[in-house]
């Protein structure tokens, strides 16, 4: 079976863990390198890009058209609507979903200088960091990881902000960075998970249905339930997390929206029943809703319209 994956060495590195799992099951597999709209376009932050799955779109067409059997991505990536002749057959164990920083010269956030350089391109991670370090200049970094750490290195930025997961899944033990916050830095729904993808009803789809981690499946629904009631996109300041407790029987979730500066934050969590999950994680999303989420997610998308369209 054929493994269609973007062509960047973190993309690589997802879609070799997928086949490694897959070959130890019997299943033989071969890789494609597919690029996308995201890949084309990295001299301009993601929000300028029309539409959402700037990093989806053309592996589900190749999926339906039949040219790949299998897609490998980054959960988070892939929009809350999906077309309805795939489905997503497997989510894997979940790695790291928090964020890190890491310096230039190994400072810690709290000790960076005033007005230091960040380098991010997530709207969420702008908002979350100018809410904690007001005064910090946060400047748009785009392209792969190992783009993003010659950039720190080369003294473009004071620091950049990053999934640690990425770390994880390219085996790179030998970087020093400070892991974030949660309580401060909420992580986007899905961080730190692979999906894959297949065609639904397929021979892929049972296969690799057999190796979904069902825990992670569900934290990931919980915080793709919450998002999709404020309908935030991929690109307004919208964070997300759900963990199933040592009991099994709970489910923590948080979930925030923040204005683009940091300043205005809206927040919902609880410990929410594993039965019935879905039902609870709806709730959760009405009430950040009904505290004002989706005037907070207009006014950002406004404001990113405004500044595309000069």
């Amino acid at each position: 079976m054929i493994i269609g994956t973007r062509g960047s060495s973190l993309a690589l590195a997802q879609a070799n863990i997928v086949a490694g799992i897959l070959e130890k099951r019997g299943v033989i597999t071969s890789q494609q390198v597919i690029k996308t709209t995201g890949d084309s376009f990295t001299d301009r932050p993601l929000h300028e890009l029309d539409g959402v799955g700037a990093f989806v779109r053309e592996l589900d067409e190749r999926i339906i058209s039949g040219e790949i059997q299998i897609a490998v991505h980054s959960m988070k990536d892939l929009p809350t609507k999906r077309p309805e002749e795939l489905s997503t057959s497997a989510v894997l164990m979940r790695d790291s979903p928090h964020d890190i920083l890491i310096t230039s010269d190994g400072s810690k956030l709290d000790d960076l200088p005033l007005g230091a350089i960040i380098g991010t391109t997530s709207m969420r991670r702008r908002a979350q960091i100018l809410r904690y370090r007001p005064d910090l200049n946060i400047q748009d970094l785009r392209g792969n990881i190992d783009t993003r750490l010659k950039k720190l290195k080369a003294g473009y930025y004071d620091a950049i902000m990053l999934a640690e997961a990425g770390l994880q899944r390219m085996k790179w033990d030998d970087i020093d960075f400070e892991r974030l916050n949660p309580d401060d830095f909420c992580p986007s729904a899905n961080q730190g998970t692979i999906a894959v993808v297949t065609l639904k009803g397929s021979e892929a789809d049972t296969l690799v249905s057999m190796i979904d981690h069902a825990p992670s499946r569900i934290e990931t629904e919980v915080e793709r339930i919450i998002t999709n009631e404020v309908e935030g996109g991929c690109v307004a300041p919208v964070g997300a997390f759900a963990k199933i407790s040592g009991s099994g029987n709970e489910i923590f979730a948080r979930a925030e929206v923040l204005s683009l500066d940091g300043s205005e934050c809206i927040r919902v969590e609880n410990e929410i029943p594993r039965d019935n999950y879905r039902e609870h994680a709806l709730e959760l999303g009405r009430e950040l809703v009904e505290k004002g989420a989706k005037e907070l997610v207009s006014e950002a998308v406004c404001q990113l319209s405004s500044v595309r369209g000069q």
